[in-house]
């Protein structure tokens, strides 16, 4: 696709859960056809998943490492400091490129940085086309590595950010359909306590660095024992007669 010379281009790219063989064929065309590909930095502790993924299919003087502070909770101002940098960044190297790859875990319109960082970049470098390219996202992965269908029939299925505390959560469980959690590394114990208060525990399962060395995948019976890895994942299975529903 060829935007003309007088065209920037932003392209986010979904790289999956962790696991290179699941970037998609258009994903890796992606990353190959940038100019630079940038990967975010966090102060989690889970730095460099998306870097490790990319560093399969492109060279590493092609990747820029940037900064975000993903994981900045409780101070604002200091997170829009960094997330206007990090904006600052890759417009500069759009400036000079012309052609930017932005390489997320998951999916670029799932929960990702990929949006705001698009938004700042629009309004510094007007005109910038942007793009994504879908990614697998832990929940698909995880209902493959442990057998937990995702959903059946025509039941619904919620997906919760468990960041902003497990009160949503609880509130899913007690809906009907399949409840995903994301990020509830730890509030590991809150969200055993929902799943047991409201008799989801049984069929649900809970994964940690899918398709990586220290991969994790556990009954979430096994929950209670303390605070698991930030980019944790949980399905608990709609409630499914019959016994046809995924068991781990």
């Amino acid at each position: 696709m060829n935007h003309g010379h007088g065209t920037s281009r932003l392209v986010g790219v979904g790289v999956g859960p962790g696991d290179p063989e699941l970037v998609t064929v258009k994903g890796v065309n992606a990353l190959r056809g940038a100019a630079v590909v940038v990967v975010p930095v966090m102060d989690t502790g889970e730095r460099g998943r998306a870097e490790a993924t990319v560093l399969h299919y492109v060279t590493a003087d092609k990747v820029v490492r940037v900064v975000f502070a993903l994981n900045e909770r409780t101070d604002r101002a200091r997170r829009e400091a960094a997330w206007d940098a990090a904006g600052e960044r890759v417009a500069e190297l759009l400036r000079t490129h012309g052609s930017v790859a932005f390489a997320t875990i998951g999916d670029p319109n799932v929960y990702s940085t990929f949006t705001y960082l698009a938004h700042t970049v629009g309004e510094l470098l007007p005109g910038t086309a942007v793009e994504t390219v879908p990614g697998i996202t832990a929940m698909q992965d995880l209902a493959a590595r442990s057998g937990a269908v995702l959903t059946e029939g025509t039941e619904p299925l919620t997906l919760v950010p468990v960041t902003a505390g497990a009160a949503v959560l609880r509130e899913a469980l007690e809906g009907p359909g399949t409840v995903v959690a994301y990020k509830f590394g730890r509030l590991a114990a809150e969200v055993a306590t929902a799943l047991r208060e409201t008799g989801r525990t049984e069929d649900a399962v809970w994964g940690s660095a899918l398709g990586l060395p220290e991969e994790s995948i556990r009954p979430a019976a096994e929950l209670d024992e303390g605070p698991l890895p930030y980019l944790s994942t949980l399905i608990a299975p709609a409630p499914r007669d019959g016994g046809r529903g995924g068991k781990l």
